[in-house]
């Protein structure tokens, strides 16, 4: 019986041309050979199974040819190519540096290093997993590396560079070597597949280059994996059965009742995956990478990031059509936080189906807040700026005060801001509704006022109140303009306020307070200016109230305030 060789094994590259995928380093390598510029220490690092080793052997070989090929590939006549290729050539030495890593296997290698080769000009020692040396062998090591003897030359390989000391790193040529793209390794595949006799279709060979994740040694350990399955014809069921991958219709269906919003069968069909006995975990990764792979969709300069078969990618750019991109954002972030939940939550369906709910409800949720985004934009039409979200329903007018108001006159007039009751939400709500009830009248065209009248200070007064329960009634307008009496000198007049805020909000009614005064008190030709108020700086004193005309003043400005008071039972101090 015929000895089975495993498929790494048996197609690994002999020459730089049939390395795959790593076309920049390959070529670095042969034109330093054919320049005659070698160093004499090199790192090659990189994943898993993207050829670090191989190209190693290969760069060890070629350098030791005695017959060079004119593009730097080895004859593979000579006899330093014949003893690498049987696996005997003696100036060749690899060591594992994740069992030898003591400073005795250190100068062990320390002091073979001093042999000459016996057969060709170079003895190449490559060093594999480096990382794991103990700091003490890294230092036993250094000098050596530094300036070792013109026949030795010291290849290091690992997978991460990031463990090797900064000493070590700056003595050597580092190669980073890329992981394998799918297609790639697709292609590679196809190729082994022709050699061996398989059919195999592009399909089934697209999930085993996904499922080696860019390592070309894993991609040929799973392809003879599922030969050993499913014989000299590889179809895309057998693949996705051998190796428990779900297959790509699920995520399709899925996607559509997210979109649809059909949430009992969108449970339904969670259950026949689970079922089937496949890792919710991996579900919710799948799930996203599909999402993923249909947003790039969305765009030709982004589609060529697919590595997928042709046939799946129309099947991707399809339903790209019909998801929007801000679906696609929306169930990015569903998934994303359902996959952070998930790592610490006991009942990990419940948690999964809560996620597939909300991926349900993102089109539902954005028709409703369009219809909201409609309502308000009718209300800008009208002159609403947006800044509350609704409008309450006018309230009725009040009627007009026969006489002077309450305890004016002097300044001070309004309680001080010791007392304070907190107004409930509803209340604060109101008075912000109120204030956006005026600001949404439509401002009409001032006429302008001829006339001119004789003004004083009761008249002022007077017009000020009705100008406050027109415009801004219930608002920190008012509060700015009831809390002291203005200052009329002929036709100038003074309103004065107790801060900047107050002052700052006047300033923004100026205009329209303005013609308004004038229309209300029928003169043309007064002025208006708004001050900050300081003691002394009119001839009125303040007058102090008693917590009884406090009380009685924000009874009179909302009613609810008494009902407080009898509730709690509340006392006057």
């Amino acid at each position: 019986m015929e000895q089975f060789i495993v498929s790494a094994r048996k197609y690994r590259p002999a020459s730089f041309d049939t390395v795959v995928g790593q076309l920049a380093i390959t070529s670095t390598l042969r034109n330093a050979i054919m320049n005659h510029q070698l160093a004499q220490a090199y790192l090659f690092t990189g994943p898993r199974g993207v050829g670090k080793t191989t190209c190693a052997r290969i760069f060890a070989k070629t350098i030791n040819c005695m017959n060079l090929q004119p593009n730097a590939e080895p004859c593979n006549e000579c006899e330093s190519c014949k003893a690498f290729n049987a696996g005997r050539s003696m100036n060749i030495h690899e060591l594992d540096a994740a069992s030898n890593n003591s400073v005795d296997d250190i100068r062990g290698l320390v002091e073979q290093v001093r042999i000459l080769p016996q057969v060709g000009k170079y003895s190449v020692y490559i060093i594999d997993e480096v990382h794991m040396l103990s700091t003490s062998a890294f230092n036993a090591f250094l000098k050596t590396l530094e300036e070792p003897p013109a026949h030795a030359i010291f290849i290091l390989a690992t997978t991460e560079k990031h463990k090797i000391l900064p000493t070590i790193l700056s003595r050597c040529q580092i190669y980073d070597f890329n992981r394998m793209k799918a297609g790639d390794t697709v292609e590679h595949l196809k190729y082994i597949s022709d050699k061996e006799g398989i059919k195999a279709e592009d399909a089934a060979l697209d999930i085993i280059a996904q499922k080696a994740d860019g390592a070309m040694r894993d991609a040929l350990s799973i392809f003879d994996q599922v030969v050993s399955f499913c014989g000299k014809d590889l179809t895309y069921e057998k693949v996705i059965e051998n190796l428990n991958v779900l297959d790509y219709e699920y995520y399709f269906r899925l996607t559509d009742h997210f979109f649809n919003g059909r949430v009992s069968e969108t449970y339904l069909l969670l259950d026949e995956i689970i079922g089937k006995g496949f890792d919710l975990g991996n579900l919710l990764m799948g799930l996203g990478k599909h999402f993923r792979d249909v947003l790039v969709s969305k765009d030709p300069a982004t589609v060529q990031l697919l590595e997928v078969s042709a046939t799946l990618k129309a099947r991707y750019a399809k339903q790209a059509e019909e998801c929007p991109v801000d679906f696609l954002y929306e169930a990015l972030k569903v998934v994303e936080q359902c996959e952070m939940q998930y790592k610490v939550r006991m009942e990990k369906r419940l948690c999964v189906e809560i996620a597939f709910v909300r991926l349900c409800q993102i089109n539902e949720l954005k028709k409703k807040s369009l219809k909201a985004s409609d309502f308000l934009a009718l209300l800008k039409i009208d002159g609403y700026d947006g800044k509350f979200g609704a409008v309450a329903q006018p309230s009725p007018a009040k009627p007009a005060p026969v006489a002077a108001p309450p305890v004016r006159g002097t300044v001070g007039a309004r309680p001080d801001s010791s007392f304070k009751i907190k107004n409930t939400l509803s209340e604060v709500t109101r008075l912000a509704r109120t204030e956006v009830k005026v600001a949404a009248r439509p401002e009409k065209q001032e006429e302008e006022v001829k006339s001119r009248e004789q003004v004083d200070a009761s008249r002022v007064e007077n017009a000020v109140r009705r100008y406050i329960e027109e415009y801004h009634p219930e608002s920190m307008i008012a509060i700015a303009l009831e809390t002291h009496t203005p200052s009329v000198e002929g036709e100038r007049i003074t309103l004065w306020v107790d801060n900047q805020l107050q002052l700052d909000k006047l300033e923004t009614i100026r205009q329209h307070f303005h013609h308004a005064l004038m229309r209300m008190l029928n003169n043309g030709f007064l002025s208006f200016q708004f001050r900050l108020f300081e003691t002394g700086a009119t001839n009125e004193t303040r007058k102090l109230f008693t917590a009884s005309e406090k009380f009685a003043h924000f009874v009179e400005l909302n009613s609810v305030v008494a009902d407080l008071k009898n509730i709690f039972g509340l006392e006057l101090d």
